[in-house]
Parts: C-alpha cells; sequence; structure tokens
C-alpha cells in the first residue's frame, strides 16, 4: 500500500517481518503507515544472535500409588506464539517422563540424550531403570552443560522401589526431590495457590484437580501460557494421557 503522492511503502507486511524480525512482529499496526518505511536490521540476520524471551507453566504432584504430570500447550517466541498446541510432557521410559521448561532445542535434546540413557541402562541391569536414576541423568546433563542450556524440566513417574517420585531441576542443574513442583513463567503467578490448596495424602483425583486449577490460573495470567491443558497420570497400572481444551478449563481469563 503507497501513501497519497505515491511515496515508499510506508510500513513491512506481516508476512516479512515475521520472517525477518519475528521478535518484532507485532509492532505494527494493521493500517498504520505512520511508521517507518522498514524495521531496524530488517535485512540482516542479526536479530538470530539476540536473546529470546520463552515462557510456559508445568508441574508434577505425587499421590499414594503415582504421580500426575501437567503443562501448558503454547509456545513463544517474545510476543510471538510459535505453536499453540504443543506437548510439554515428554517420556523418557514407560513409567518415567518429564516436563520441559525454557529453550524447546535445548530441553528436547536434554530429554533424547536421557531417553538414550536409560535404554542403555534397561539393556545392561534387565530391569526398569528408576525415577532416581533418570533425575540424576538429567542434573548430569543439565549441570555439566549449565552454561550453554537453558533448560527447567521436571522429572517424574513411578517405580517399584519408591511408587510415585517427583523430582524439580530447575535452570542450571540442581535436583530436588519434592512432593510436588511448578516450573517456568506461569509458576511465579500460582506460588500462593499452590500453597493454600496443596495437601500431604491428596487422592488422584484431588491431585488431578489441583494440577488442573493451578495451571488454568497460571495461563490467565501468564500471556506466554496457554492453549491447552495436557496432563499424564503414571501408576502402577500405565500411563494415562488426557487433554483439557481451552473452552473447557475450571478457570479462565479475567
Amino acid at each position: 500500500r503507497r501513501r497519497e503522492g505515491g511515496s515508499k511503502v510506508c510500513a513491512m507486511s506481516f508476512a516479512a517481518r515475521e520472517i525477518l524480525d519475528p521478535s518484532r512482529v507485532m509492532e505494527a499496526a494493521y493500517d498504520s503507515c505512520s511508521g517507518p518505511a522498514t524495521l531496524p536490521g530488517a535485512n540482516s540476520l542479526d536479530f538470530l544472535k539476540e536473546e529470546v524471551s520463552t515462557g510456559t507453566t508445568i508441574m508434577a504432584v505425587s499421590f499414594e500409588g503415582g504421580v500426575i504430570l501437567g503443562a501448558d500447550s503454547r509456545v513463544s517466541t517474545g510476543v510471538y506464539i510459535s505453536n499453540r498446541a504443543s506437548d510439554k510432557i515428554a517420556p523418557v521410559d514407560e513409567r518415567i517422563y518429564c516436563c520441559r521448561s525454557g529453550s524447546a532445542a535445548d530441553t528436547q535434546a536434554v530429554s533424547d540424550y536421557v531417553r538414550y540413557f536409560l535404554d542403555q541402562h534397561r539393556m545392561e541391569y534387565g530391569r526398569p531403570p528408576k525415577v532416581a536414576t533418570a533425575a540424576s541423568f538429567f542434573q548430569r546433563m543439565c549441570y555439566s552443560n549449565k552454561e550453554a542450556l537453558m533448560a527447567g524440566m521436571i522429572c517424574a513417574g513411578w517405580d517399584s522401589s519408591k511408587g510415585g517420585q517427583v523430582y524439580a531441576l530447575p535452570i542450571g542443574g540442581a535436583l530436588l526431590e519434592r512432593p510436588y513442583a511448578t516450573g517456568g513463567s506461569g509458576s511465579t503467578y500460582i506460588y500462593g495457590f499452590c500453597d493454600a490448596h496443596y495437601k500431604p495424602g491428596m487422592t488422584k483425583d484431588q491431585c488431578e484437580q489441583f494440577v488442573t486449577k493451578a495451571i488454568a490460573h497460571a495461563m490467565a495470567r501468564d500471556c506466554s501460557s496457554g492453549g491447552v491443558i495436557r496432563l499424564v497420570i503414571i501408576d502402577e497400572a500405565g500411563v494415562e494421557r488426557k487433554c483439557i481444551s481451552g473452552n473447557k478449563l475450571p478457570f479462565g481469563p479475567l
């Protein structure tokens, strides 16, 4: 579109901004002609070197006989939502899963390595690995590469030795066994909710409601969390997956 008098195009198209500079994809209004003809650095790829903010909400809680993991499904690149229906809960063994937050590439690589290590462990010892073993592998990978990775993870699952277990692995490579754990940008909005509503000894159904409500509140407050809620329920009987669509959330945006 041109201004009256045949001047240059007033603003770069939405598609061009999305490809050349996704971090500024929403800066120009759809019908604005008052902005610059081009965005700064639009013809270079320097933006690929800049740090991009990410966001998510992940959570896991243990109950008598198992664990429940939950996560939202929004993947954000700054203000741009690059995927609105991703799966942030990844299996690393039959009854051991991880929740991923931070850099998607980093956490996918770490979980792939741990899955490989656990496959080797199973073949060598002839039995399923323990949840603590998987968490130790995660901790070793994240701590050894803490200067290069942006990976905040939760490892949770069930084994015959200790039942359901939850291990938090914040960015930097620490390892903490907790009755429940939260992570991601949305977790900061629900610390009070979790403190008020978590009670030791909750049943499976109570834990499922606790995780669902907590993530729904985080999605309502955190602009980097959204989409649907994915749940994974792990116990001795096996693994059950659930998906709660956006129009069935127990708490919506204000």
